[in-house]
């Protein structure tokens, strides 16, 4: 235990940075996937849930769970598919178990074949999509919700179009606000700032979120046309006593287990959402100063009892969230501490000060998320691609597009093809090497083949013995290979019996089982 709070001068105020980075989007991803204000406190429990339940059993310092962005067309679908909430919390339980079982079958080993390129794309592109998406929200245009995503929204816009569209609704207040916000926060991270006490312990998003609160009351009093009302602030359910917060946790309707509807969905939610915690996983450990690595398996586990724990209390299906990861690293969490922390900042706060909460504008946070943007989409992550060669920048620049333009899952599909692509095309240039002597006149050409010869490199070497001249001398050597495919043996045979007797060719092989070829050659 003395060790579990041996670095809570750095996970302090990690946990409050990742706090005010959770709070709208929990509400949002709420709001979003129900569609109804009723039931907007389900995205406060899966924070508090992915935070705490999740924080604990997890085998991840520095991830961060809660309600996803991707999961909110999944959601209202099977909302409405279900018949009701409650139906809907029992597919979200079962997803848990579900994720419970992969965890211990070890299908967590998935998550080491994303390949670095993609997954640096995805990191810029989620950079890229959060600035864009908090452009609106600056400037006081707050129609979508914040932890939107999605290139495409529900009512017909998307995001460069919801650019446009903000720039007619201005809001002066929301403006000053977010112009000192970031300004704030660029200065307190300057490095002499580092050195006051009070800048180690308190965070920079802390001091905008108050100034946000002041400087809106000033408005409010003496410039009331700059003021930030309803829909421009935070608004977490109040409740009025402690039974009438009990009323906020919806619980689940076990008779929909004879709904075969339910077990349909609770196994797309868990798929879905073990695949974005896999993905979150390898990300967050590549942002890691410290380079630690997380348990997959073990994390798959964590998050199968946060989703029954979500589900039994009326919350949302969680995921690890690579947004509220790596402001927690930014902020400079260093164990898991920061994340149980930040998950009873959410219960207690919304407990004890959601009117508080309330006076918070959308201004400041969506500051505090153009941060966490800009920090993940730096310029110098381009450059440092594009050195790497095509194979890696072409991958990497195609994921970041393909998640702009689409959503996270599709964007990650649409790179990992590319980068299969170019996986498959090295491999096909890299399964043999070939020495060119010449004596006497004469070509000595001799192929050495590599370790594993699969069908798809029959292709390249089926080029290079045609290139083979006329007279020349070849020979072909398999004693480094540990299997070759039968295609290659059988063109390797087709070609000693034709193709190097009518060139006139003294073939040699070494270690290159003979086939027999079948009828029709």
């Amino acid at each position: 235990m003395k060790n579990f709070f041996s670095q809570w001068r750095n996970d302090l105020p990690a946990s409050l940075v990742v706090f005010l980075v959770a709070l709208p989007l929990c509400l949002g991803v709420a709001l979003a996937s129900t569609g109804a204000k009723p039931i907007l406190f389900s995205g406060i429990i899966a924070g508090m849930v992915g935070g705490v339940v999740v924080g604990f059993l997890s085998g991840s310092k520095l991830g961060v769970s809660g309600p996803a962005a991707g999961l909110i067309t999944i959601v209202l679908a099977a909302i409405t598919s279900l018949g009701s909430f409650e139906n809907f919390l029992v597919a979200v339980i079962l997803a848990g178990v579900i994720q419970l079982i992969a965890g211990f079958i070890g299908a967590g080993i998935l998550g080491n074949f994303f390949p670095s390129s993609v997954i640096k794309g995805m990191l810029a592109a989620i950079g890229l999509t959060l600035i864009l998406k908090e452009i609106p929200h600056l400037v006081g245009y707050d129609k979508d919700f914040m932890g939107d995503e999605s290139f495409f929204q529900f009512d017909g816009h998307n995001t460069f179009s919801d650019l446009m569209y903000a720039t007619n609704a201005l809001s002066p207040g929301a403006m000053i606000i977010a112009a000192i916000s970031i300004f704030i926060l660029i200065f307190l991270d300057k490095p002499f700032m580092k050195k006051w006490a009070v800048f180690k312990i308190l965070p920079g998003a802390l001091f905008v979120v108050v100034l946000g609160i002041v400087f809106n009351l000033i408005f409010h009093y003496f410039l009331p046309d700059f003021e930030m009302k309803g829909q421009h602030l935070v608004q977490l359910p109040v409740a009025k006593s402690l039974e009438d917060f009990g009323s906020f946790f919806i619980f689940p309707d076990f008779m929909a287990l004879k709904n075969p509807k339910v077990y349909v969905v609770a196994l797309t939610i868990a798929l879905v959402a073990s695949l974005e915690t896999l993905l979150s996983v390898e990300a967050t450990d590549k942002l890691d100063p410290d380079k630690n690595f997380t348990p997959t398996n073990r994390e798959l586990r964590a998050q199968g009892v946060g989703n029954i724990v979500s589900g039994l209390l009326g919350g949302l299906p969680i995921t690890q969230v690579i947004v509220r990861s790596s402001a927690n690293i930014n902020a400079g969490g260093k164990s898991k501490l920061a994340t149980i922390l930040h998950g009873f900042l959410l219960l207690v706060c919304a407990l004890f000060i959601p009117q508080v909460l309330n006076l918070i504008p959308f201004a400041s946070l969506a500051s505090i998320l153009l941060m966490v943007g800009y920090k993940l989409s730096k310029v110098s992550l381009y450059k440092s691609m594009y050195k790497l060669g095509f194979d890696q920048f072409i991958p990497f620049i195609t994921t970041i597009l393909a998640v702009l333009f689409t959503d996270l899952l599709k964007g990650i599909a649409i790179g990992m093809a590319i980068s299969i692509f170019y996986i498959l095309r090295k491999n096909l240039r890299n399964n043999f090497q070939k020495n060119i002597t010449n004596e006497g006149g004469n070509e000595h050409i001799q192929i050495i083949l590599s370790e594993e010869v699969t069908f798809l490199n029959k292709g390249s070497i089926l080029e290079s013995l045609q290139n083979v001249p006329e007279n020349a001398t070849l020979t072909i050597d398999g004693s480094k290979s540990k299997a070759i495919d039968y295609d290659v043996l059988e063109l390797i045979q087709e070609f000693k019996i034709h193709g190097a007797v009518a060139k006139n060719i003294v073939l040699k092989t070494i270690n290159i089982p003979e086939v027999k070829i079948t009828s029709g050659h």
